[in-house]
């Protein structure tokens, strides 16, 4: 389904997710256009290591929809990642997260249907469903806004669905369920261990350790995106990328102590912990309808995910990048 003739792009190109998915896509033959947010300091974010001839990197912001149509020009393929994800920071600024998740992905609807684009793969997540009211979580569920950012990821999931009826934009809406490995951002429980470890710390301040999560690697994540964008006839459709396994927060701890050889223990932050209706409490999603409609499987298991996560903090120059010892919301 992605024609190696024309460029694929990625918004949110600079970010952990979306800059995997660019060396996975670069890797595989593509030429891709990358975006990456614009800032004063031309700053590329995680792009800034990955070097080819195929890759265009360009900066700019998807709130803006006139830049949003320069960037869909000429592209075969869109891969819509771009967005603000951090759930904490949602309840300090939720106009911000209307303006990014919401008209952003307007914006890129628009800006997609003007280009006649293949296919625009829309990038959800696991936290519109809220709570599981039954496990594992098919696409089927309820979605539950517990956090203004998963209120504005149901928005844009709507949107994006408002523009495949309305107008018959070749939309697949994929939903990673919570991915993880190098690069991510500190304010996530499993680089949070790591990173606090790593850095010699043995008191280990933590959120709510009770609730659990389905972890994708973010290889397999990757690798789930471009089936969806190269599987047939599955417009319209939202499709989880998940492992349909779940483990608890506090067992995560315990495993990255295990594989780091680290006795430690842990500290409840307060400012760590989201207010009682809106955490999450458990989380653990329904594969069958991706692995039905594409090859995709999951791959790496959470211990050899962790292992490669954990060899990646620990390498000096990378964990220099992170400040372990202040809350990252």
């Amino acid at each position: 389904m992605i024609d190696s003739n024309k460029t694929v792009l990625v918004t949110g190109a600079d970010g952990f997710i979306g800059s995997h998915l660019t060396e996975h896509l670069l890797a595989k033959g593509y030429k891709v256009r990358a975006l990456a947010q614009y800032n004063s300091f031309n700053n590329w974010g995680w792009l800034e290591g990955i070097k080819s001839e195929r890759l265009e990197v360009l900066c700019g912001d998807v709130r803006d929809s006139d830049f949003c149509r320069l960037l869909c020009e000429g592209c075969g393929t869109v891969f819509h990642l771009a967005a603000l994800i951090a759930i904490p920071y949602s309840y300090v600024a939720p106009d911000s997260y209307v303006d990014t998740n919401i008209k952003g992905s307007l914006n890129m609807c628009q800006a997609a249907r003007a280009a006649s684009v293949d296919r625009i793969v829309v990038t959800s997540t696991s936290e519109v469903y809220g709570t599981a009211l039954q496990v594992p979580i098919a696409e089927t569920h309820p979605r539950q806004p517990q956090s203004p950012y998963s209120a504005t990821k149901i928005g844009a999931d709507a949107i994006a669905e408002s523009f495949y009826n309305a107008f018959g934009l070749p939309v697949v809406i994929a939903r990673p369920f919570n991915t993880y490995g190098p690069r991510q951002s500190a304010r996530a429980i499993i680089p949070t261990i790591i990173g606090q470890i790593a850095a010699g710390e043995r008191r280990i301040k933590v959120g709510d350790l009770s609730p659990t999560r389905d972890f994708n690697y973010v290889d397999d994540t990757c690798r789930g995106f471009i089936a969806l964008a190269e599987a047939e006839g599955i417009e319209g459709r939202n499709i989880n990328i998940a492992t349909g396994t779940e483990i608890s927060m506090a067992d995560t701890l315990r495993l990255i102590a295990r594989l780091m050889d680290a006795d430690v223990e842990y500290v409840v932050d307060q400012q760590r912990i989201r207010p009682s209706k809106s955490e999450v409490r458990r989380l653990c999603g329904d594969n069958s309808l991706i692995t039905s409609l594409t090859p995709w499987r999951p791959e790496v298991s959470i211990e050899e995910g962790l292992r490669r996560t954990i060899e990646w903090f620990c390498d000096p120059t990378n964990l220099a990048k992170y400040k372990t010892d202040i809350y990252n919301r």
